[in-house]
């Protein structure tokens, strides 16, 4: 097992070091009169949104489908995943995503945020290249609650069967080695995805493809849920039926999404393309 380890740990020195010596020589830094308070006080909002999709939309949607007994690991399971991938997302997993570095991987230009500045005297702050009209600290923020509820939309996969402590460990390794890359695949400047022109809205290949799968191979591996109504007195077990109230909440509370998604296209492409039009559009017809 140490040897596996010290082999990954080795493996990926190995990916990193090329990033390191592609790192750019300096963060992009934009007056103060750029930024767009419209632009910048909608992000907020989105980010907020996005979060409340995990915390407590997702956590009660999963909560309201398992066994009354485990309604509370559920739960706690979607804030636990929040308050990890924060940590690591500001430490390393945001650098790696959306700095330039290779095709593959960013480089470790804002290794803990280093050079998200802003500089007050001079009247400029950080910006990144995907959103030049609001300050680097929202962009970054924004994408957080998008790592955060990817690997929190897997748990829904292996509800009820893994550990807490292995949940922690999975989520950590996951996010690092599997989200990382492939969002600065799609999303991230230079991005051998992008380059190719493959175009991603809302998430659908960063956070569904990518759960989907990972969900689809953990619910393989671990099988099916231990005495989850079997036998003939499953019906008349009052703790296996899960609780609709805390399903029906969190669902309502994902309608939203369509709203903070359409952030993602604006912050993209430009403000020139009716982004607002579609946004609401498309959260006309999810309430329909």
């Amino acid at each position: 097992m140490n040897k596996k380890l010290a082999a990954l740990g080795t493996s990926l020195l190995a990916l990193a070091l090329p990033v390191l010596a592609d790192a750019p020589a300096g963060p992009a830094m934009a007056d103060f009169k750029v930024i767009n308070s419209g632009d910048t006080a909608w992000m907020l909002t989105s980010t907020a949104l996005v979060l409340f999709m995990t915390i407590p939309g997702l956590a009660l949607f999963y909560g309201g489908m398992v066994r009354k007994k485990n309604v509370l690991a559920t739960l706690m399971q979607s804030f636990a995943i929040t308050a990890l991938v924060t940590v690591l997302w500001a430490v390393i997993g945001y650098s790696l995503s959306f700095t330039v570095g290779s095709p593959y991987l960013g480089d470790l230009s804002r290794f803990l945020l280093s050079g998200m500045d802003y500089l007050a005297d001079t009247k400029k702050v950080a910006v990144h290249p995907s959103a030049g009209t609001i300050p680097e600290s929202v962009f970054m923020m924004f994408q957080m609650t998008f790592a955060i509820i990817t690997p929190a939309l897997i748990t829904g996969a292996f509800a009820e069967r893994m550990k807490f402590s292995a949940l922690l460990i999975f989520t950590a390794l996951w996010s690092l080695l599997v989200y990382v890359p492939v969002a600065h695949w799609v999303w991230g400047p230079g991005g051998w995805m992008a380059d190719k022109g493959v175009l991603d809205f809302a998430g659908g290949t960063v956070v569904h493809i990518n759960a989907g799968i990972a969900g689809l191979i953990c619910a393989l591996v671990m099988g099916k849920r231990v005495g989850f109504r079997q036998g003939s007195h499953a019906a008349a077990q009052p703790d296996s039926d899960p609780d609709r109230c805390f399903h029906a909440v969190g669902g309502l509370v994902r309608l939203q999404r369509r709203f903070c998604w359409c952030c993602r296209r604006s912050c993209r492409y430009g403000h020139g393309d009716h982004t607002g039009c579609h946004g609401y559009r498309s959260a006309g017809l999810d309430l329909c």
